[in-house]
């Protein structure tokens, strides 16, 4: 006698038509899982206290990068010599508040040992190509981090990976703050592009290549504004001179970049472009796994002895 266990399944009959909807409900439930774990991958939720912090930073930041381009040739910024100075001692510390303000929002332990990984990770990437025509593969890590983990945790990756490769390489002086300042804007612009949950794919790489590329320039663009009026009172048709109209000042600037950066900042763009292109889609899902596991948000839950009770004894003993 063949048992029920060994009668095939007849198309159409009730034991396939249950198989057919348990296997419809199950991928059901797994796209549903997999759609919301990939909706909850911002390590940092940005509160109305670590907006406002990040505002007026990068208010202050905007102010710090221009005021040679800003300030009128008749107020007593411009032809101060101290101008430079005084923003690279504020910004210091308008840094250490929004960064405090954006991790006490929202920065767990788990948030924490993954802004780790990734600070050191850029860090030791900055040094392979510093120094070589701009080649800085950092720049792609901290796009795609900013992408994957959010605005709020990418600007403080941004900012605590180019002070940890400052200590590595030796790179501390005034320059430090607006290269923190910079660097935290290329990763929280990377966070703030459209279509962090739907947008996937090819598309989803080319979007990142281009806005890889386009802040790769403009990081060299506004550093070139921090140490453009250094090089006043220099003999030159480049240098940075107070009381020049700003039409004068934008010419000159501009041949200034010319002259000095923009061979380094074309070959980071092209870099930053080739490596998301090539090696992005495996960062992306590896980035996106590792939030995933990490249930950022997600409540700590302690038990009890499982083990003591499994084996019949006593957890006081």
């Amino acid at each position: 006698m063949t048992g029920a266990s060994d009668t095939p399944d007849i198309p159409g009959s009730p034991g396939t038509e249950r198989a057919g909807r348990r296997a419809r409900t199950d991928h059901a439930d797994h796209a549903d899982r997999t759609d919301r774990a990939d909706r909850q991958v911002r390590a940092v939720r940005i509160g109305p206290r670590s907006a406002a912090a990040l505002g007026i930073v990068s208010a202050v930041g905007v102010a710090a990068f221009g005021w040679p381009l800003l300030a009128d040739s008749a107020s007593g910024l411009a032809h101060s010599g101290d101008a430079p100075w005084l923003f690279a001692a504020l910004l210091p510390l308008l840094l250490a508040v929004a960064v405090a303000a954006v991790a006490d929002t929202g920065l767990d332990a788990k948030a924490v040992a993954m802004l780790g990984v990734l600070a050191a990770a850029g860090a030791a990437l900055r040094p392979l190509g510093a120094g070589t025509a701009g080649l800085e593969p950092m720049f792609f890590l901290m796009v795609l981090s900013g992408r994957v983990l959010g605005p709020g945790f990418g600007f403080v990756l941004g900012a605590v990976s180019m002070f940890a490769s400052a200590l590595l390489t030796g790179g501390v002086g005034p320059w430090l703050p607006f290269q923190m300042l910079s660097m935290g804007w290329v990763a929280m612009g990377a966070g703030l592009l459209p279509g962090p949950h739907g947008l996937r794919g090819r598309r989803e790489l080319a979007l990142l290549a281009a806005y890889g590329a386009v802040a790769s320039v403009l990081y060299g663009v506004v550093m070139n504004l921090q140490g453009w009026p250094f090089i006043s009172g220099l003999a030159s048709g480049i240098s940075h001179v107070p009381g020049d109209p700003l039409e004068v000042k934008l010419a000159k600037f501009t041949a200034y970049v010319l002259a000095t950066s923009l061979g380094w900042d074309l070959p980071r763009a092209l870099l930053t472009v080739v490596l998301t292109l090539t090696v992005g889609g495996t960062v992306l899902r590896a980035l996106r796994r590792a939030t995933r596991r990490a249930a950022f948000g997600a409540p700590a839950a302690f038990t009890g002895a499982p083990f003591a009770r499994s084996e019949g004894g006593n957890a006081e003993s």
